[in-house]
């Protein structure tokens, strides 16, 4: 039987605590010596009752059914005792001894990767805040790490994904379940730009007690924690209190003094717990000496740039907007003639992948499913390219996850 199945079997265990876990794994120096310990060897460690007799039961087929749904999602499995596993994580009494996640996940130890949490209910200030620190942060070279909750988690993501940036979000529920579900545009192209990653089984539902556990991953992977509005019982500062315990930085917005959202944050730095945070640079100057091979600082963008990358939620607008026919071609409307001209070095410069899409972009508005049955790029690779093309304005989105090129190209003139 492969380790992995021991793993998955000694972490699924009902009523089984992330520290336990791990202190188990550290007592008996494998998964494989928990699953053959006798009963006589689990009472020696005071283990609660519930607990002793889920270790007692031997049988592996539910492991054997989550390495068959990780094979059949295109589930990575990531290992406490893998080359790749973050010493970040490796470093914390409760760390996870598995990981499952979809995507790519970057080489967390060597980046500049940042927390960033917040309120569900956020406002429109720290939202925009959300946004546009993250954006600069990701045109800097920082990894932004968040959940994929509504509210700052998405603005967040956003703004980094905006920013041409890598992300990783961590789920209180399986990989494979997307929650909230009105994210689901933003869980695909957090996979083709970073990772999402969960410590729980494919199908594992989100419930309410996982997200405080999921929270010590989040604050782990990270070099510092950002809080941009938290109320007085939020749960980010559940996490801004996790990195502290785990020796992080603790950065936090400040908000009006009597604004419910910006309780929470005030008082972390009020009480010298976080340092306040007005912009990107105030966290990155923090790195950049330990850094200086993972950061660069591009020029900033205008007030206008940033407020065109920032746009609404094209899930939102899609339910307003009804798709165009997929075959109709885009007309040359007077505002496309004004269009800036992307000369034929420049486009040589990109990559083969990305001028077959630009150019599709420049005659149709497509969506990236339609791009992938056109063009016979991987889902993944077209998403990245997307992404990408958007990051330097050769393309924009439009309501309905359509995109279409934001440039002229000179073959066509």
């Amino acid at each position: 039987m492969a380790a992995i199945s021991y793993l998955i079997w000694l972490t699924t265990r009902e009523g089984i605590r992330p520290e336990v876990a791990a202190g188990l794994l550290r007592h008996f120096g494998t998964a494989e010596a928990v699953y053959y310990a006798d009963a006589g060897e689990y009472e020696l460690l005071s283990l609660p009752a519930r607990l002793s007799r889920s270790l007692l039961d031997k049988n592996l087929d539910g492991a054997e059914r989550v390495l068959e749904q990780c094979d059949r999602q295109g589930i990575f499995l990531l290992t406490c005792q893998d080359a790749a596993y973050p010493e970040r994580l490796g470093q914390m009494d409760d760390h996870p001894l598995l990981l499952y996640g979809k995507g790519s996940l970057p080489r967390v130890d060597g980046e500049v990767a940042v927390g960033v949490v917040g309120s569900r209910r956020c406002t429109p200030y720290g939202q925009s805040m959300a946004g546009r620190i993250t954006m600069e942060l990701a045109r800097s070279g920082a990894v932004v790490v968040s959940g994929l909750a509504e509210g700052i988690d998405a603005a967040a993501l956003k703004g980094a994904l905006q920013g041409g940036g890598r992300v990783i979000s961590v789920l209180a529920g399986g990989v494979d379940v997307v929650y909230p579900a009105c994210n689901r545009w933003l869980y695909q192209d957090i996979q083709a730009a970073g990772a999402v990653l969960s410590e729980a089984p494919p199908g594992t539902r989100p419930e309410g007690w996982r997200f405080p556990v999921r929270n010590r991953i989040l604050s782990g992977l990270s070099l510092g924690v950002l809080v941009v509005e938290a109320g007085e019982r939020s749960g980010a500062l559940i996490t801004a209190h996790h990195a502290l315990d785990q020796g992080r930085d603790v950065f936090a917005v400040p908000g009006p003094a009597d604004a419910p959202m910006s309780v929470g944050t005030n008082d972390l730095i009020s009480r010298g717990e976080a340092r306040l945070i007005r912009s990107a640079w105030d966290i990155l100057w923090e790195y950049t000496g330990r850094y200086p091979q993972k950061l660069t600082f591009p020029p900033p963008l205008t007030a206008e740039e940033a407020e065109g990358r920032l746009a609404p939620d094209p899930a939102s607008a899609a339910r307003e907007t009804p798709p165009e026919p997929e075959e109709v071609p885009r007309p040359e409307t007077p505002e496309e003639a004004q269009l800036p001209l992307l000369d034929r070095a420049e486009l040589d410069r990109l990559g083969d992948e990305q001028r077959a899409i630009l150019r599709l972009l420049a005659e149709r508005r497509l969506t990236a499913d339609e791009l992938v049955g056109r063009t016979d790029i991987p889902a993944r690779r077209v998403n990245t390219a997307l992404t990408i093309l958007q990051a330097q304005g050769y393309l924009q989105e439009l309501p309905g996850r359509r995109f279409c090129a934001a440039v002229r190209l000179e073959q066509d003139q």
